[in-house]
């Protein structure tokens, strides 16, 4: 049998996903499992990779039952991940040194204040494009070497790797042989200049981090890898697409050209606006980064909005509060009122993303009544979402000049039609949801097609774009201001909650 077929990892915040798909881009079987979210102290989020891994083979194998294939069918890999959850492992025995530090985590914010104080903001930001902020990977490193005895000393003589979650599943798959990261990954760190297109030594020293740690940095459409027969099935299948999660999302919704915007509605929310091969400084607290580099192109940049907590604040709901069973149940409840009645959920169970940005917020719940039913909170969590979309889409138009005329959604939570509805009227703009909804993992394999000519280029998967699902704003706009204004309020409350 030809090899028909694209196999994607989509290694998320909490859960793995491993998706078959055809040359039509339809997806032929598909296996996911959650994995343990660990909470050692108060702001600290850790994973164990070695789970994560074997969750990732194991995936793999029953995707391929679904799939009714074997993985000689398969002629390419494409791997997606949250992108800045960090870990370090020891070269010659592959095990990690400590659980992974996620994105998530606020352990490093200050070892971030310190570094503002010593004025180096603008360092860190002209450098890489992004804000001093706990969410990257850089101070995360910095903190696994000075609290492990003798680490530094290690990574210095080469001992020690580190990784972003790619990286991890390449060096895994290639048997130990590969130690890489693509350039949107790259883009996360804190410690690659986006204008170079290299590892900042500046940056790496005022971290005291050992160069000899980091991975080779390649374009995120190219053959870069290949699995090692001995872990992948009895195959060596080329590795030929990597792309941070939001990344691959922007690329799997065909938003080829500066101008067009995506979100992804997870565990966080993240809003990107393709800006072509320029890279847009964002003076209104976004981020500039690397959208993708495909092949020898030049590199593409992109603007992004990073929402810590939208579909956690469900999933706490749910696992924290235990008000719902399920996530599906918060649109019935949604719909049970007329309105919020006042009630607003800022969730900054991990402080405040962009345009904000304050790693000392803290979740608050306002506008409590006698009457507030588990409901209230139900609508509230879900309108937060949106309400916090809106807040990056206004930012984004500032730094880019361009007002926001369509959003294509994606993610797991446009399944709730209250959600996308809701989303498009505090906008004021449509809001579109594609057939195939797992964007994510589709770019990755849009990635690993282009680069194996399983895909002849971008207009080939541009066709491939359906829609599922139009959403038209239906509200009045004086309400809609009058929403959100109330919003900010309530956000204001939240801010620097936990600044002593």
């Amino acid at each position: 049998m030809p090899q028909s077929y694209i196999l994607a990892i989509d290694q998320g915040t909490t859960g793995t996903r491993v998706i078959i798909f055809d040359h039509d881009g339809a997806i032929c079987g598909q296996a996911y499992a959650e994995f343990t979210q660990y909470y050692p102290q108060p702001g600290w989020v850790e994973h164990d990779t070695e789970e994560i891994w074997a969750a990732t083979i194991g995936l793999a194998a029953q995707a391929l039952a679904k799939a009714g294939i074997s993985a000689e069918d398969v002629q390419a890999i494409g791997i997606t991940n949250q992108r800045e959850t960090t870990l370090l492992w020891d070269r010659q025995t592959g095990q990690p040194i400590a659980p992974a530090i996620v994105w998530q985590d606020r352990r490093t914010a200050s070892i971030c204040d310190e570094l503002k104080t010593q004025g180096l903001e603008e360092d860190f930001r002209s450098r890489t494009g992004l804000v001093l902020d706990a969410y990257f990977s850089g101070t995360k490193v910095a903190w696994l070497l000075n609290h492990h005895a003798g680490l530094r000393a290690r990574a210095q003589n080469g001992e020690i790797a580190f990784g972003t979650i790619d990286s991890w599943l390449v060096w895994k798959l290639s048997g130990g042989q590969t130690h890489i990261t693509d350039y949107t990954n790259a883009s996360r760190t804190l410690l690659f200049n986006i204008h170079d297109l290299q590892w900042d030594a500046h940056l790496l020293e005022v971290l005291g981090i050992p160069p000899v740690m980091l991975p080779t940095v390649v374009p995120s459409a190219g053959i870069c890898a290949h699995t090692s027969p001995a872990v992948f099935f009895g195959q060596s299948i080329p590795v030929a697409g990597i792309a941070g999660d939001q990344q691959a999302a922007l690329f799997g919704q065909g938003c080829y050209e500066a101008g067009l915007a995506k979100n992804t509605y997870g565990t966080g929310s993240f809003l990107l606006l393709h800006t072509g091969q320029q890279p847009v400084t964002s003076k209104a607290g976004l981020l500039t980064t690397i959208a993708w580099r495909i092949g020898d192109d030049p590199v593409e940049y992109a603007l992004e909005g990073s929402v810590f907590v939208t579909g956690a604040a469900v999933q706490w709901l749910r696992d924290g509060l235990g008000i719902i069973g399920d996530a599906a149940e918060t649109e019935a409840l949604a719909r049970s009122l007329a309105s919020n009645e006042g009630v607003y959920f800022v969730p900054a169970l991990a402080g405040l993303g962009a345009p904000h940005w304050d790693a000392y917020a803290r979740g608050a719940i306002v506008g409590l009544t006698r009457g507030t039913t588990r409901a209230h909170l139900a609508r509230a969590a879900l309108e937060s979402i949106c309400y916090q979309t809106r807040d990056i889409v206004e930012a984004m138009a500032h730094d880019s000049g361009i007002p926001l005329k369509q959003l294509r959604a994606d993610g797991g939570a446009v399944a709730n039609s209250f959600l996308m509805q809701f989303q498009a009227d505090i906008l004021g703009v449509p809001v579109d949801v594609p057939e195939i909804n797992e964007t994510t993992a589709l770019g990755a394999a849009y990635l690993a097609g282009l680069a194996t000519g399983f895909w002849k280029g971008r207009e080939e998967l541009q066709s491939k774009w359906k829609l599922r699902h139009h959403y038209e704003p239906g509200m009045v706009a004086e309400h809609r201001e009058q929403l959100h204004r109330r919003w900010l309020r309530a956000v204001e409350r939240a801010k620097s909650w936990a600044d002593d």
